[in-house]
């Protein structure tokens, strides 16, 4: 309930903002601004179309503008970078963590990214390259560099007189990260430790000894170990051992609300998106698709073509056509689902692909045993038809256990052949549970009912 009420007073703010906004009141819509995290102005800033947007962006206070950039999706983030000068993008950025900076940069053309990493300081220079070297979607891309590093032979009390003259601790910090002298990775030194241990122990005596997650692991993979270990955060090391940096839940988070966001729109054959990007841009990104819909709703009507005169004769099949290809779609997606989760989560490779297959075909049979016996009692009591329901029966057992076939072969194999599932699967899929609905059903009426 409480989360509703929270989306509900976004929504509130989002319109206030918004009516501010079209009604030219510049004074209430800073006041509202200012009331508003980072994240809820990104929120209002993508969920408004173009002028208001730059309107808010003008109304920014400078030390907020980097913290509302990092929170915006890529395509109303890349809007506003193409309208910034480098200098302007080093000035906004400079305050955020390495990471943010570093997702910033990369979505920058290499001129200007270059020009950006001129125009900052040494420091932040060398720390941002480190982290741009590596790919954005592995554990490297996702580090911050922001650690603190300890020995294992100095004591707690060494620590702690350590800790007071840093004075501040990088964010979500839990604990500190122990290594050898040639700065290789050994383990963690919890925070709580520190401070619950005695101070003659050494950093070795206390210490977990843990490994590090390479630096080229991908970025949903490094979500999966966040996940099956319960992590806050883990180490970052290259091919040697050696540390590089850390990775925070809240990267981990992000890495799957994009992947989230990714899977559902992939469904749909959509790209990431900005919901306001203009009319032609959006239209053309979704033109290829409504193309290969059109395509296979071409060929399944051409199936239906085929048996013109079986339809002609006979019209209650024109009428229950559709309800033999509706449930083998409807069941078909419902194991495309599970098996592109599964897939996604990694829980799905060859040791397990035939038992998943068995598994879904027995689930299609079943259903298809006991839905085909409701459908034909239905079509019978309707069009008091003995024959006609039976076919119809046999029909949507047939494409019933066809569509649990496809729904877990199509997706393995498009993953064997390097396309995302999510975004093939659906298309093929109805492609298959049309055709073979309509030739199962046509069919088979045109073998018993009128030879």
């Amino acid at each position: 309930m409480a989360e509703i009420k929270d989306q509900e007073n976004d929504a509130v703010i989002i319109d206030q903002l918004y009516r501010a906004l079209s009604e030219d009141d510049l004074h209430g819509a800073r006041v509202l601004l200012v009331q508003m995290h980072p994240s809820e102005i990104a929120d209002a800033m993508e969920s408004l179309p173009g002028k208001a947007r730059s309107s808010i962006w003008s109304l920014l206070s400078p030390d907020v503008e980097g913290d509302v950039l990092s929170e915006l999706q890529v395509p109303v983030r890349m809007e506003l970078l193409e309208q910034m000068r480098p200098f302007k993008v080093a000035q906004v950025t400079k305050n955020l963590d390495a990471d943010d900076v570093a997702d910033i940069l990369q979505e920058l053309p290499k001129d200007m990214k270059d020009t950006v990493l001129l125009a900052m300081d040494e420091q932040n220079r060398q720390r941002l390259r480190s982290i741009l070297s590596y790919p954005e979607d592995t554990a490297g891309g996702l580090m911050n560099i922001d650690i603190v590093s300890v020995r294992a032979d100095v004591t707690l009390d060494v620590v702690m007189r350590y800790l007071r003259l840093l004075r501040q601790l990088p964010e979500q910090t839990d604990s500190l990260m122990v290594v050898d002298r040639e700065n290789k990775y050994i383990g963690v030194l919890a925070l709580t430790d520190i401070l619950s241990k005695d101070p003659e122990a050494t950093v070795g005596e206390v210490m977990t000894a843990k490994t590090g997650i390479p630096a080229l692991t991908p970025a949903i993979d490094v979500a999966r170990i966040f996940e099956q270990r319960d992590l806050l955060s883990a180490a970052v090391v290259n091919e040697d051992n050696m540390l590089l940096g850390r990775i925070t839940v809240d990267d981990v988070v992000d890495v799957i609300q994009e992947e989230a966001e990714h899977t559902v729109r992939s469904m749909a054959g959509l790209g990431i998106d900005d919901m306001f990007a203009p009319v032609i841009t959006s239209a053309r990104r979704r033109a290829i698709w409504l193309g290969i819909n059109l395509v296979t709703a071409f060929l399944a009507a051409w199936v239906i073509g085929q048996f013109e005169e079986t339809i002609q004769q006979l019209v209650a099949l024109a009428v229950l056509m559709p309800i033999v290809a509706g449930m083998g779609g409807i069941a078909g997606n419902q194991t495309l689902t599970i098996a592109v989760r599964g897939i996604a989560l990694g829980q799905i490779g060859r040791s397990n692909a035939r038992a998943l297959l068995f598994k879904e075909l027995a689930v299609g049979f079943l259903n298809g045993l006991v839905w085909s016996l409701i459908v034909m009692l239905i079509v019978v009591f309707w069009f008091d038809d003995w024959p006609l329901g039976i076919i119809i029966g046999l029909a949507m057992i047939v494409n019933l256990i066809i569509a649990a076939l496809a729904g877990a072969v199509i997706p393995l194999g498009l993953k064997r052949f390097g396309i995302d599932p999510a975004i093939a699967g659906g298309v093929l899929l109805t492609t298959v549970t049309d055709v073979v609905g309509f030739t199962t059903f046509l069919g088979l009426a045109t073998l018993f009912l009128l030879s």
